[in-house]
């Protein structure tokens, strides 16, 4: 039987000079949030984590490190 609890990582790098990103950005950039619209609508229902909370905050600004959750879905910022 198939192990149904695989988390998807991923991760996304911070350009040179670019100290952070925002959460609602990451969310559109991997296609988790088909739109701006739809990634505010997905934090708002509490349906993402950074760094193990319940982020409400749509334009977090995200740092090395920081780990989100969405689902089985993980990205680290790096």
């Amino acid at each position: 039987m198939p192990n149904l609890n695989v988390m998807t990582e991923h991760k996304i790098k911070l350009k040179k000079g670019q100290p952070y990103i925002e959460l609602n950005k990451v969310l559109q950039i991997l296609s988790i949030a088909q739109t701006g619209g739809h990634a505010k609508i997905m934090i708002r229902n509490e349906e993402v984590m950074v760094n193990s909370k319940i982020e409400t905050r749509v334009r977090n600004k995200l740092i090395k490190n920081d780990l989100i959750t969405v689902g089985d879905i993980s990205i680290k910022i790096d």
